[in-house]
């Protein structure tokens, strides 16, 4: 056998060539991998994902103790390299822990990297559309809901109406159809001057639906997912407006 080594090659950055965005994921969560690839379908813009340890049934106590563990999920994308944005992917552990909190422990893995969660991102929805007054959709139990609550308020928001389905396993909230969604917006709207809707927790399916949503409610509409996916290209330096995704999709970040 005739061994030959050391062959040239050439290389080109192609996978991530404009963006690089590190997902950390929770481990019982079905959506938002699907939804960031419907959200996010640009050539040289890559999401890369690592998925954390959690326990489905959601509840102030299980979501607390992902803290110790989300550092080193993180570590785990693209290992010896880098990423431009770098986002956890549970917004009710955000809001328990703290945005700065979950910004520490991400920069922890990635020191280079521009971080986000979905609360963060929700923020920073809501100021690029002008909205002050938010209704809130989640599927969580109370007292989750109670924190949800006291976070958005404590931010400058106002929330006239704060829904829930009051399902606390994952794995359940994932399969919520659009027609629930639907009828329980449409149960906000009614008898509140609203600026925005938002739908809370990655693991609710809505990000084909926001288009038909807001033109249903006249009003924008967003969730976790969906202004997650759009602060991470926003932070990313994307700014083309992406249209058919919702208003927010149009819209640049408040700086």
């Amino acid at each position: 056998m005739q061994l030959i080594e050391h062959l040239p090659f050439t290389t080109k950055s192609v996978i991530g060539s404009r963006a690089r965005l590190g997902l950390v994921v929770l481990s019982s969560d079905y959506t938002i991998e699907h939804e960031f690839g419907t959200l996010i379908d640009m050539a040289g813009v890559d999401v890369f994902t690592a998925r954390i340890a959690n326990d489905p049934q959601v509840t102030p106590e299980t979501l607390a103790a992902m803290e110790p563990r989300i550092t080193d999920t993180a570590s785990l994308i693209l290992v010896g390299d880098h990423v431009d944005v770098l986002a956890y992917g549970c917004t009710s552990a955000s809001i328990l822990l703290g945005a700065d909190r979950i910004d520490s422990l991400l920069n922890a893995a990635k020191p280079t990297a521009q971080t986000t969660n979905p609360i963060s991102a929700a923020f920073a929805a809501f100021d690029a559309l002008g909205a002050h007054r938010i209704g809130v959709l989640t599927p969580y139990r109370r007292d989750v809901n109670e924190q949800v609550h006291a976070y958005i308020t404590s931010h400058g928001y106002e929330v006239p109406v704060f829904g829930s389905f009051n399902e606390e396993m994952d794995p359940v909230v994932a399969t919520i159809d659009t027609d629930s969604l639907v009828g329980a917006i449409d149960r906000l709207r009614e008898g509140h001057e609203l600026d925005a809707i938002f739908v809370s927790c990655t693991s609710v399916r809505l990000a084909d639906a926001v288009a038909e949503l807001e033109a249903r409610t006249n009003l924008p509409v967003t969730s976790s997912n969906h202004a997650l996916a759009w602060h991470c290209l926003r932070l990313a330096g994307i700014e083309e407006a992406v249209h058919g995704k919702g208003r927010l999709f149009e819209c640049s970040p408040k700086l």
